[in-house]
């Protein structure tokens, strides 16, 4: 079966014995860990008092986890096997062990595999399915910007605090996009300020700037049509050292998406049919068609030729800040009409 992290605590409680393997995929890294946690801490709490950790590389012998499991105990202990496979991909042989164990698991033996986000076809694969069928499977998703507020303010329960609302708006805005650096500042608060209501000053006084953002993230505000959080992550990602090809590469990519949505609408294909060409999922779906619906065909052409012009400026072929480029992008992108000239090219 598959859950979810915010509901494992309850679906472990629900189990009348445990499964022979339970399965963590995902890449946001507290969500993770205290999935992991939660999972050994049910089992020592059923008598798993042993454990052994498997690191799987290309040199991995999958025998090896059928020995283990097999193997019997010399002091007769349950036992839990760790398997971090990470980003490692299952080849054929892989595949066919792991399925032939669970039609057979060690009664006394559980599998933990921990696993980074897997794509669609890993997924569909027969040892995944199995996988799902036989035991429990951990989906890690990341929190989106809507979602962080209500993450900050249930954690914040948890230790015991109360957050006012400017302490929790501008909590998530220092750490947006870094649960741990949240469970970090939320941990300090609750030593500072225990058993009180923490107001922004507090936070201000007590939380250091731990925001991260990547390339996604920006795409993200574009397409919120948030100029000023466009312009924020733009510096953070130029601070941090992010080379401004991939910051052009992920604009560009999505100004070529909406031009092609808002085509093939025109050409009378099915919206779901484009996102599935365009590679649009989930959430994105109804943020592209609206950002399709908002900016003119003209506009998206014109913002592709200062895309041109960034990329020069990155070359040296344009002499003019890239980054100064890559903010009027943005800008125009996420809804400012500056009407800027554009660059003297020679």
């Amino acid at each position: 079966m598959k859950t979810r992290a915010d509901q494992l605590d309850a679906q472990l409680k629900r189990l009348s014995s445990p499964p022979p393997v339970f399965m963590v995929t995902g890449d946001e890294p507290l969500q993770h860990a205290e999935s992991c946690d939660s999972i050994r801490r049910y089992l020592r709490d059923d008598g798993f008092t042993e454990r052994e950790v498997m690191h799987v590389d290309a040199q991995f012998s999958w025998e090896s986890l059928l020995e283990s499991a097999n193997a019997l105990s010399l002091f007769a202990e349950r036992k839990i096997i760790e398997v971090r496979l990470g980003s490692q991909k299952l080849d054929k042989k892989a595949s066919g062990l792991l399925q032939r164990y669970l039609d057979n698991p060690a009664p006394d033996n559980v599998v933990l595999i921990l696993a980074d986000r897997l794509d669609a076809g890993a997924k569909k694969s027969a040892w995944f399915k199995q996988v799902e069928k036989a035991g429990v499977v951990v989906e890690i998703w990341p929190i989106d910007v809507d979602q962080l507020p209500g993450w900050v303010n249930q954690r914040a329960k948890r230790l015991g605090l109360e957050l006012t609302a400017d302490a929790v708006q501008l909590l998530t805005s220092r750490i947006e996009g870094n649960l741990l650096a949240a469970r970090q500042e939320l941990d300090k608060l609750s030593l500072l300020y225990a058993n009180q209501t923490i107001d922004a000053e507090q936070v201000i006084e007590a939380v250091a700037d731990s925001s991260r953002f990547d390339i996604f993230a920006l795409s993200d505000a574009v397409l919120h049509r948030d100029p000023a959080r466009c312009q924020k992550i733009l510096l953070v990602l130029r601070q941090e050292g992010v080379e401004a090809t991939l910051v052009l590469w992920a604009l560009s990519r999505e100004i070529r998406t909406l031009l092609n949505v808002q085509r093939g609408l025109a050409s009378g294909v099915n919206y779901d049919t484009l996102c599935q060409r365009e590679k649009v999922w989930g959430k994105r779906k109804a943020l592209v068609r609206k950002a399709s619906q908002q900016t003119p065909a003209s506009q998206l052409e014109s913002l592709l030729g200062l895309c041109q012009d960034v990329d020069q400026a990155i070359k040296g072929q344009l002499k003019t800040d890239p980054w100064l480029l890559l903010s009027v992008l943005t800008l125009e992108l996420s809804g400012c009409q500056l009407n800027l000239p554009r660059p003297i090219h020679g």
